[in-house]
């Protein structure tokens, strides 16, 4: 069966193979007896290297938000005996560094100065270090922040030498937790290590997997119901039909089981972005797409009037929905709060991005390289998905407005990823159809440089950018920190073989069968 068949049977029949609500009573209360006896097996030990290695596990495997508060007060207690005299490896001080930036402390890269070179210039590293240490310095020093040249060595030392030993990926600070839950779970499975303490943690992995999967399988039944009736896709035939792969971006954002509500608006507002995104890109003449991002600026039905049939039911589409949300996230939070507006104003703005970049291909021209930037953040559609990560999953409103002051440099840094991820995974074919809407291009034409020189240009770029976002992280406790730079890796996954969403047979449809359709089996 391909894997097309198995996920056209999968949705026809996904009621059937949920996990039944007596079944999910008994794993659940297996999981809590699990998670009992692992802590109890975990207080036993003292080695604190063992222990970070354990946090390590849990948060490869997706168990973090079972254990934040035992993790916490674990890394608050390791904090209080850094300055003893117990000495570190390279290996261990790079997971201590990792882990600790991870969880917000800000430990400067001078852990690292016992192990500079004679000349005091960089890490002493060298291609005779064994590849357990050298991981662990490569995934370390992607949590490194703007000027850390220190790091930046380490980095470009380690991708450059484990090349010829394993196949490199994109660091795990650059990944989606839960994309990666089943690799790591069956990894550590296949590795059989000895210990009760891995032994019970992998128990619980697996068992977790399969709930947290059973979650997010009724939240797609709601959605595929909602998408059916919705009958948008019927009346846009020119648009992607992209919906479950809308719903996997969701859950690489926020795959909790109690972040279900959050999962349905996140996966409403990413099929209106394909969609839209389609009407300028594909459909549109330029004087209607003015009058439907009219429209949308003054979120009044009676400009689309005369549209097309197809754009004045997007626009009602889009606009009933989004009402709808507006109203659910209030009632949810219980308190008056002006969210309406709040997603009327960056739907326009995103319209008018996207308005911006059909002028151009219109004219024929070609804007400089920061012209496409400073529009091509914002008609990523990143601003769209912050907001409903910030309304959907702040703990009350305050939050919402301090963020939005406080932190939209973060908002930016996620948006240009997306940018940058679609350019850098689109180019080649966008190059071959003369489309001059790329960072690509733009930036071959301002420096007068072939393609590679431009994509190592705009790769740079996006290792600068997380440098900015990491600085966040050690600024601000927030969680919601964490589900904005989730956006910006939930890209890389989409577009680091490729456009994930233009093409369906890459690696999103296995991406879509591992993480929703196939359990792990728990013998």
């Amino acid at each position: 069966m391909t894997n097309e068949q198995k996920l056209s049977v999968f949705c026809n029949q996904i009621n059937s193979e949920s996990i039944g609500e007596p079944q999910e009573c008994k794993y659940k209360k297996e999981a809590q007896k699990l998670k009992e006896e692992f802590l109890w097996v975990v207080a036993e030990i003292e080695n604190p290297l063992a222990k970070l290695e354990l946090i390590d596990s849990i948060n490869k495997m997706a168990l973090s938000h079972l254990f934040d508060k035992e993790i916490m007060v674990f890394l608050q207690n390791m904090e209080k005996l850094k300055d003893s005299d117990n000495e570190m490896d390279l290996y261990s001080t790079a997971l201590y560094f990792r882990i600790f930036r991870q969880y917000g402390y800000n430990v400067t890269q001078d852990v690292f100065l016992s192990y500079m070179d004679e000349m005091g210039e960089k890490i002493n590293v060298d291609t005779n270090m064994d590849p357990k240490t050298m991981m662990q310095l490569f995934e370390a020093s992607h949590l490194a922040l703007k000027d850390e040249n220190m790091l930046d060595e380490a980095r470009i030392f380690c991708t450059n030498n484990l090349k010829n030993i394993i196949p490199m990926e994109m660091p795990l600070h650059w990944k989606v937790e839960w994309y990666n839950t089943r690799e790591h779970i069956s990894k550590q499975a296949n590795e059989k290590e000895e210990g009760v303490s891995k032994l019970k943690l992998l128990q619980l992995a697996k068992l977790n997997f399969n709930m947290v999967q059973a979650e997010h399988q009724k939240d797609l039944v709601h959605i595929l119901r909602w998408w059916r009736n919705l009958g948008l896709i019927e009346n846009v035939s020119f648009s992607r039909d992209r919906i479950v792969e809308s719903f996997l971006w969701s859950v690489g954002v926020a795959f909790e089981p109690q972040h279900s509500n959050f999962r349905n608006w996140l996966t409403k507002a990413i099929t209106f972005i394909i969609v839209i995104d389609d009407v300028y890109d594909i459909y549109g003449t330029l004087q209607n797409l003015q009058l439907f991002t009219d429209a949308v600026v003054r979120w009044d039905p009676k400009v689309v009037e005369q549209l097309p049939s197809c754009m004045q039911i997007c626009f009602w589409k889009l606009y009933d929905t989004t009402n709808d949300v507006a109203l659910e996230i209030q009632q949810q939070k219980g308190c008056k709060f002006p969210v309406l507006t709040y997603l009327q104003k960056v739907w326009a703005e995103f319209c008018k991005a996207l308005l911006v970049e059909a002028k151009w291909d219109s004219k024929g021209y070609t804007p400089t390289f920061s012209e496409y930037l400073e529009n091509g953040w914002k008609s990523s559609g990143g601003t769209v998905l912050s907001l409903h990560v910030l309304l959907g999953l702040a703990q009350d409103f305050s939050q919402v407005d301090y963020f939005l002051e406080n932190e939209r440099d973060l908002i930016y840094y996620s948006s240009l990823i997306i940018r940058l991820g679609n350019d850098l995974g689109t180019s080649t074919a966008e190059l071959e159809r003369g489309d001059v809407s790329s960072s690509i291009l733009c930036y071959m034409r301002k420096e007068n440089v072939k393609e590679d020189v431009a994509r190592k240009h705009i790769e740079e770029m996006v290792i600068e950018t997380w440098k900015k976002m990491n600085r966040h992280c050690f600024e601000n406790s927030s969680p919601l920190i964490k589900y904005i730079m989730n956006i910006a890796r939930v890209t890389h996954f989409i577009y680091q073989n490729g456009d994930g969403f233009g093409v369906q047979d890459r690696e999103t449809r296995q991406q879509i069968l591992s993480s929703l359709v196939q359990s792990l089996p728990l013998n």
